[in-house]
């Protein structure tokens, strides 16, 4: 019995002066190396890979609707000072592994002197002559070929509103007692068999627009909503482009749309999925081809 105890009175007298073990610290200089190389490595790949791009206005109406979230890819046409997510960069001349854009791509531009990122379509490269007259544009001297498509009619909710002011007699109600926008449709055909469709609502200050020729190293550009859309054919002081655009200027090609929400979401969860418009997720924003 006198073993016993001493035995576990021994045990007892080691267990006690056994120190408790440190707590572990937190590696804050660890954390924030961390944090800053995963900040480097996201703003590395929307930089020089690919970024999300949000559609704010209807310029581009009926290919982009406001409330599209879409991928805009970054080297199709090498890297310039537009290039990084932020224009911090100074403005400089020439592209690094640089590539001119195919007429009836969807890009991403910077007007000079802003840093102002907007969408617009390739109509015109260095060399061409380019025109309008009646809304019908002139590519070197031959009218664009389009074609009258069926009417569309885009429903009207909290990001395409149909605003009266903008397109006057164009609301209507459809059979199923909801709100719509009708617009008409033409689809335009560039040289090669890219085509696309485009909203022409009638008369407008730019449907008219003296020939001139895009100078070396410029691009014209136009949105597809003709009588709506601040491009190319509009000075900065109209918050147009200024006219053709630097090729540097240029900051990314359009792919796809990942989705697109109408803009009636609210804080109930429970809107959140009404929100989202069918059918849009995964729309390509390549113009079609013709097979021929």
């Amino acid at each position: 019995m006198g073993d016993d105890e001493a035995v576990q009175g021994n045990g007892a007298h080691a267990s006690a002066q056994t120190p408790a073990p440190p707590k572990a610290r937190t590696d804050w200089w660890g954390e924030g190396k961390a944090i800053f190389w995963l900040i480097l490595a996201v703003l590395g790949f929307h930089s020089l890979v690919a970024k999300p791009f949000y559609i704010p206005s209807e310029s581009m109406l009926p290919t982009l609707e406001v409330g599209d979230r879409l991928i805009v890819s970054k080297f199709p046409y090498g890297y310039s000072w537009v290039t990084p997510t932020f224009h911090v960069l100074p403005v400089m001349h020439g592209r690094l592994f640089g590539h001119m854009p195919k007429r009836g791509d969807i890009v991403i531009a910077v007007p000079p002197g802003t840093h102002t990122d907007y969408i617009k379509r390739v109509i015109g490269l260095s060399g061409d002559r380019i025109s309008l007259s009646g809304g019908v544009v002139y590519l070197n001297g031959k009218a664009l070929p389009r074609r009258h498509m069926p009417d569309l009619l885009l429903p009207v909710d909290g990001n395409t509103r149909c605003d009266p002011a903008e397109y006057p007699g164009r609301r209507e109600t459809g059979a199923d007692g909801k709100l719509y926008c009708r617009l008409p449709i033409y689809r335009e055909m560039l040289p090669g068999g890219r085509s696309y469709d485009t909203v022409d609502l009638g008369e407008s200050i730019g449907d008219d627009y003296s020939e001139i020729t895009v100078p070396p190293g410029h691009v014209f550009l136009m949105g597809d909503n003709r009588d709506n859309s601040a491009d190319s054919r509009f000075s900065r002081a109209q918050n147009g482009l200024g006219g053709p655009v630097p090729w540097e200027n240029i900051g990314g090609r359009a792919e796809f749309i990942t989705f697109s929400l109408d803009g009636n979401a609210t804080l109930n969860p429970l809107s959140w999925f009404h929100a989202f418009r069918p059918g849009r997720t995964g729309m390509s924003l390549h113009p079609e081809s013709d097979p021929k």
